[in-house]
């Protein structure tokens, strides 16, 4: 449809496309319901399994940046292994005490580095082992997460598959009631839809009041409503107000009420 063309449209017309845009609208919005929580909760399923897969790796680069540490630290004990002989080896040769006491502190020293280095080791060691222990945990995880995330793609795929027809329909159906409305008002519709709880851009009267908000709507204004002759909104969510009769709805009016009985005293009169 030309843009003229739908500029042109009466008010009334432009209404009752958007109510029927609504409509249709409303009903993908009951498909997507239909999948409830299924879309996050797999997303959620994936965001935790690519953690869990990036604490594995960063547990596995520990324990590799604790095993380098532990060869560095195994050949610091047998550098120090190795002077310790060459140092018994000169107590041999020694002319005085002097040399003697100088060789005697080296070889303490270097058994202490020996000891110092084993220690390390051991602490090294137990942090290996503690993160291998947290590898295995964070594997254990991972395959539930997996396992999880399948049976929860699986439901989705199910929904899906048998929504999927319905909602391609309603869209193309959709896209093309788009077409009937001019820009400015659309643009105005999907805006209010965006900011409502329920999706509702355009509700009708119901009980003399908003259909969206339920907050009471003056006669003058009803009035206005029902003329057709310009759009209103609610002054109160701001959502489009249309008429009933326009929007296909019949409305139910409450039975009047049945005449008071009287009482005894009074029939007796």
């Amino acid at each position: 449809m030309a843009k003229k063309d739908v500029a042109d449209m009466s008010v009334e017309q432009k209404l009752k496309n958007l109510y029927q845009l609504q409509t249709t609208l409303s009903e993908v919005d009951r498909i997507k319901t239909l999948r409830g929580e299924l879309p996050l909760e797999v997303q959620d399923l994936e965001d935790e399994i690519e953690g869990l897969t990036h604490r594995i790796g960063k547990y596995n680069e520990d324990i590799e940046g604790l095993q380098t540490d532990i060869a560095v630290k195994k050949n610091k004990i047998k550098e120090a292994q190795e002077a310790i002989d060459r140092y018994k080896n000169q107590l041999n040769d020694v002319k005085n005490n002097r040399e003697y006491d100088m060789l005697s502190k080296e070889i303490e020293f270097q058994g202490l580095e020996v000891e110092l280095q084993n220690k390390k080791i051991g602490e090294a060691q137990r942090a290996i082992d503690s993160r291998k222990a947290d590898v295995e945990n964070a594997k254990h995880q991972l395959e539930e997460r997996r396992a999880d995330l399948d049976m929860k793609k699986s439901e989705l795929d199910d929904i899906t598959a048998e929504t999927k027809a319905e909602e391609e329909k309603l869209r193309e159906k959709a896209k093309n009631l788009e077409q009937t409305i001019e820009p400015r008002l659309l643009a105005a519709f999907k805006r209010i839809r965006k900011n409502s709880r329920n999706g509702l851009g355009i509700v009708y009267v119901q009980r003399d009041a908003c259909g969206g908000c339920f907050n009471k709507i003056p006669p003058q204004r009803q009035l206005d409503i029902r003329m057709r002759k310009k759009i209103i909104v609610c002054e109160y969510c701001g959502r489009i107000m249309i008429d009933p009769e326009l929007a296909g709805v019949k409305i139910v009016k409450p039975a009047d009420e049945k005449p008071k009985r009287r009482s005894r005293r009074t029939a007796a009169k």
